[in-house]
């Protein structure tokens, strides 16, 4: 088993910091504000030798057990519970604080394993605050910079202990590295599906989340704007391996002022872009709202696979009257994604949850279909013949053959003559008509223009 670091400390410290600099890569927010944190975000760190799992926490804080400090305190106490040893944060610049006594008791009452790491101590700015640190009763203080990676060799002797070697392995973990926009692989039940589910603000999208896996892995409440880093969990559907991604809530760009906000938004599509399947949850009480249409047609213009959840259906009186309206709806207010999955569903009650990931896996198998240049071009006579192209200038556009250049989304090369005067709604029928002759529900589908060349125009030819 991988041992567990968990990362604690109060607002500010720097364990976000740290916990970037352990995993290698920027994925949980930093900013110069405390109490950015709000989730635990969990990552696959490396230090020398070293491989364990690290947890970064959010800051600790003396609150009411009901208010929203009071929960993200309680995400934290369930780190140290699962964390096999605790790192035990200060800032040695602005040493002790009256804060840090009962959270080293707290720590210290958990019995597992504590080291003390006195942060933000490069240079000499941090001495005092490092001699104070001895009067905790946590041991010897680890001098560190995480900003600046100094002390690593210190904290990698301080960690040896609790952690036992093991071979580096080869994984496809984070959604960092993810395959190619253009990798052409079927599903492979070994490898996690990556869906990523977005929305507006106090969607349900963490409620959701922590429904599906079950447990309450993510902070939620009645508050909007909850999360803000992008936290993904690894989750198990009928036997299939999914990682779920759950984002901050995407407001309108005219709306978005604050610097952390924006971090957030910036994460969020982050997310998106390194999905597979994306799921826009939409509020059912109010759904397709400017911003709704916003987020699916981002989603496919990001060629991602796409799904529509209408979260707090629980709360629908007309079920079947409204979702009948709602799928009319957005056949017309989304025709990119013509057919797209519309699941009804309530995320709180746990209602509906089946029926989206069968969406969600259809959507994903469409969004990998692959359809031979033979049919292709059986199909392209019949639409020619139903609908010639028209003429330009004069000139007839000719269409002489058509194949599909890749999947995920389908894209499709078409070949001819002055393919570049072609209208666009000549374009849309012919991609409509590639929606219904192939079954390409809700899919992006992406139709190239080929111009054939002339062997007799010298000037292209030299």
């Amino acid at each position: 088993m991988t041992a567990i670091v968990a990362l604690i400390g109060r607002p500010n410290v720097g364990k976000s910091t740290l916990f970037n600099r352990l995993v290698g890569k920027k994925l949980a927010l930093v900013d110069d504000r405390p109490g950015v944190t709000r989730d635990r975000r969990e990552g696959d760190a490396t230090l020398g030798h070293l491989r364990f799992k690290v947890i970064d926490t959010a800051g600790l804080e003396e609150a009411d057990k009901d208010s929203l400090a009071g929960r993200m305190r309680a995400q934290t106490e369930t780190a140290i519970a699962q964390a096999d040893v605790v790192v035990f944060m200060i800032d040695a610049r602005l040493g002790l604080t009256p804060m840090d006594q009962p959270f080293a008791d707290l720590v210290r009452r958990s019995g597992k394993p504590v080291i003390l790491l006195a942060n933000k101590a490069e240079g000499k700015k941090g001495t005092d605050g490092i001699i104070e640190s001895y009067s905790l009763g946590l041991g010897d203080p680890v001098p560190f910079s995480a900003e600046h990676g100094e002390g690593t060799a210190d904290l990698l002797e301080a960690l040896v202990p609790y952690i036992a070697d093991e071979p580096e392995e080869d994984e496809d973990a984070a959604w960092e590295e993810a395959p190619a926009d253009d990798a052409e692989e079927e599903y492979n039940p070994d490898r996690p599906l990556r869906v990523t589910i977005i929305g507006r603000p106090n969607a349900g999208k963490s409620t959701l989340v922590n429904r599906m896996i079950g447990e309450d892995r993510m902070l939620t409440g009645p508050e909007a704007g909850i999360t803000r880093d992008t936290i993904s969990v690894d989750w198990e559907w009928r036997g299939r391996k999914v990682k779920l991604f759950d984002t901050a809530g995407m407001r309108k760009r005219a709306r978005i002022e604050e610097k952390l906000e924006k971090l957030s938004v910036a994460d969020s599509l982050r997310a998106i872009r390194f999905a597979e399947v994306v799921v826009v949850l939409l509020d059912a009480t109010i759904p397709f709202e400017k911003q709704d249409l916003t987020l699916v047609d981002l989603t496919e213009r990001e060629g991602r696979a796409v799904v529509i959840g209408l979260n707090k259906w629980d709360l629908v009186a007309d079920k079947q009257g409204l979702l009948a309206e709602l799928k009319e709806k957005a056949n017309h207010l989304l025709a990119q994604v013509r057919g797209v999955p519309i699941i009804p569903l309530s995320g709180l009650a746990g209602e509906g949850i089946d029926r989206l990931m069968q969406g969600v896996f259809s959507a994903y198998e469409v969004w990998n279909r692959r359809v031979s240049t033979a049919r292709i071009n059986r199909w392209l006579e019949g639409v020619l013949s139903a609908h010639p192209p028209p003429a330009v200038a004069g000139r007839r556009i000719k269409i002489r053959y058509m194949t599909q250049a890749k999947a995920r989304p389908p894209t499709f090369a078409l070949f001819g003559n002055q393919l570049e005067h072609l209208p666009v709604s000549y374009v849309r029928y012919l991609v409509n008509n590639l929606r219904e002759g192939f079954d390409l529900p809700g899919t992006p589908i992406r139709l190239h223009r080929r111009g054939g060349q002339n062997p007799y125009d010298k000037e292209r030819k030299g």
